[in-house]
């Protein structure tokens, strides 16, 4: 029977073209199509064909779901200084109606501005709910993912059950679909009850008390014990009488029995067929959930519960400095913050300047530090290090050993100081170190207006108009603290500020000087950004850290052993010393690194605009 049927399927697509399906497409494909890849290439061939226009809004309709993309940042910068080019055409082509319509109704909310926020709020329901029944009719067709091939069901009832579930679980999976912002990968939590929880508010504010209640009743088919909205309901009751019908709007009376139905189905799978579901939704009530996993529940949310700490406990917890003569200058409540500290006197003037000597001789060597313009500003120019890379050129005799072995040491010493300050007793490896200047180009100052370095967070993807930092990629999700350790002052600008989570409001301030270090945790609470610099030449060691050993500094453990080559090198009588004729007369007999890394044969160019000016991949682990 199975085999007849798939034949006259096959028949039938060839005959009639296969009927559409949420799964007909490989995973590879889906997920180009979430990123919109697809545009990355439409722009530069829209581009080539001098269709300007068309190339502008296919930018632009990457660069909204890719912010993070440097690339495509500085193509969108070079249409919006090209001539002839509209400034309407920067649209996104993919923008779904729901979404348009619920950030701008939230906006008006946010701006107690009620009635405009209600039209547009009831719009994003009502389209929010069509979008999600065209989701739940994709769900009905075959399963053909080839990354994901199902085991054989042992008998035709087993196959048909595993079918009809695995449509049940991606039409629950649907309203996630339709509650993630485009390009995000994390759906906005309890999408649709917030709509009515927004709404009741904003009818009762206009005065119209009979559609507050609506929406009151219908959040309450959600949550029908949440204490505030049943104090509401009470009040409306009052204020329209008590003859008033009230009742919950059909269409969501209709959503919240189907959803349930089909969770029993699928939880009645879950505890006698073996299957597995993650539940979409925070409002699924708890009588619905087999025991086994309510235990299983629980356990997670006391583990929670156990690794994060109270934030005001931890500083309070802070354990004393490793080292003498360091000095707190600001903690988080100078900082108006949390997580947030600055200490002095971490290095010398003299390490800064061996420091400095460091990044000025590697500039001399070349070999990779050539300044090149900065991927936040075509005002700046930017030079960085990595640990590894000093030890090779000090390896080839391009800087003095003793100045890239003192890199290792003050970044390590940093690394103990933000340890013991915000995590005694929990081990913090580092996730990247960076030493990094920004120059400001001459002749490039006036009436310049951005910044050195945008508004960001260090482990999730800012989003200012949505309140919210997505911890997702391309964000370093494993990051957990940050650190800046400054090596001088001599310039103008350049001064670290953290600001909320709208990037404007400027919370607290950070003025650079040599031994300065400024630590941070790595989340949506410390949004931070860099002043432009305006001249002069900035230099500093960017630190991250991670309690994640699995996603520690590969290259700090190469420069490591280098190091301790050189050592060994070091204890060996003159005669076993190898030969060679070097670069430089300083090292002599260090032996000679390769000049450069052989590139992975999986690397790929992603389409530009300029190709010629910029490295064909980008380093995945760069501080930018």
């Amino acid at each position: 029977v199975l085999q007849r049927a798939g034949c006259l399927q096959r028949c039938l697509g060839r005959r009639l073209r296969p009927a559409p399906s949420a799964h007909r497409a490989s995973r590879a494909v889906r997920r180009d199509f979430e990123r919109r890849e697809p545009y990355n290439y439409l722009q530069v061939a829209f581009f080539q064909l001098k269709k300007l226009d068309q190339a502008v809004s296919a930018a632009h309709t990457f660069f909204v779901a890719n912010p993070q993309h440097l690339q495509m940042r500085e193509d969108i910068e070079k249409y919006r200084r090209m001539s002839g080019v509209k400034s309407d055409s920067f649209q996104d082509l993919e923008a779904t109606p729901h979404w348009e319509a619920y950030e701008t109704g939230v906006q008006h909310y946010d701006a107690d501005e009620y009635l405009q926020a209600v039209a547009r709020l009831e719009e994003s329901l009502s389209e929010a709910l069509s979008a999600l029944e065209e989701c739940r009719a994709l769900c009905e067709g075959p399963w053909e993912d080839e990354d994901e091939e199902e085991e054989m069901q042992p008998g035709l009832y087993e196959a048909i059950a595993a079918h009809y579930i695995q449509v049940l679980k991606c039409r629950q999976q649907c309203v996630l679909e339709i509650a993630t912002k485009p390009g995000r990968i994390s759906a906005t939590e309890d999408f649709i009850p917030s709509h009515l929880d927004l709404l009741q508010f904003a009818y009762s504010q206009v005065g119209n008390q009979t559609l507050a209640a609506e929406c009151a009743a219908s959040y309450l088919l959600f949550y029908p014990t949440d204490e505030t909205m049943l104090e509401k309901m009470e009040q409306y009751r009052t204020e329209l009488g008590e003859d008033a019908a009230v009742t919950a709007r059909q269409s969501i009376q209709h959503y919240v029995q189907r959803s349930l139905m089909e969770k029993k189905l699928i939880y009645y799978a879950v505890e006698h067929l073996g299957e597995t579901f993650n539940d979409p939704d925070l409002w699924t009530p708890d009588e619905l959930i087999p025991e086994n996993l309510k235990e299983k529940y629980r356990e997670d949310q006391e583990k929670q519960k156990q690794e994060t700490l109270d934030v005001e406990e931890r500083e309070k917890r802070a354990g004393p400095l490793p080292f003498e003569g360091i000095a707190v200058t600001m903690d988080s409540q100078q900082m108006n913050g949390t997580q947030r500290v600055v200490f002095d006197r971490v290095l010398t003037e003299s390490e800064c300047k061996d420091l400095l000597r460091l990044t000025k001789a590697a500039g001399e060597a070349g070999d990779g530090y050539r300044a090149r313009r900065s991927p936040h500003t075509p005002h700046e120019r930017f030079e960085a290090l990595t640990v590894l890379k000093a030890m090779q050129l000090a390896q080839n005799g391009d800087v003095e050993w003793r100045d890239a072995k003192l890199l290792l040491q003050a970044s390590e010493k940093s690394r103990k100081i933000v340890e013991s300050y915000f995590t005694p007793g929990k081990k913090l490896h580092f996730s990247f170190t960076h030493l990094v200047c920004r120059r400001a180009v001459d002749g490039e100052q006036e009436g310049r207006m951005d910044l050195s370095h945008p508004v960001h967070a260090d482990n999730c993807l800012l989003d200012p108009e949505g309140q919210e930092c997505w911890k997702e990629p391309p964000a370093y999700v494993y990051r957990d603290y940050s650190g800046i350790l400054y090596l001088n002052d001599d310039f103008q600008g350049g001064g670290l500020f953290f600001t909320e989570m709208d990037t404007v409001t400027v919370t607290a301030e950070v003025r650079p000087k040599c031994g300065r270090l400024v630590a941070f945790s790595s989340g949506k609470e410390n949004p931070h950004g860099v002043w432009a610099v305006s001249r002069g030449r900035r230099c500093a060691i960017a630190l991250w850290y991670t309690h994640s050993q699995e996603h520690a500094e590969q290259e700090r453990v190469k420069a490591e052993e280098l190091l301790k080559q050189r050592a060994v090198e070091q204890d060996q009588p003159d005669g076993d010393k190898p030969q060679r004729t070097d670069r430089s007369s300083r090292s002599s007999s260090e032996p000679r690194a390769p000049s450069r890394a052989a590139k992975p044969a999986d690397q790929r160019q992603k389409p530009g605009l300029d190709r010629k000016q910029h490295p064909k991949v980008l380093r995945a682990r760069d501080e930018f």
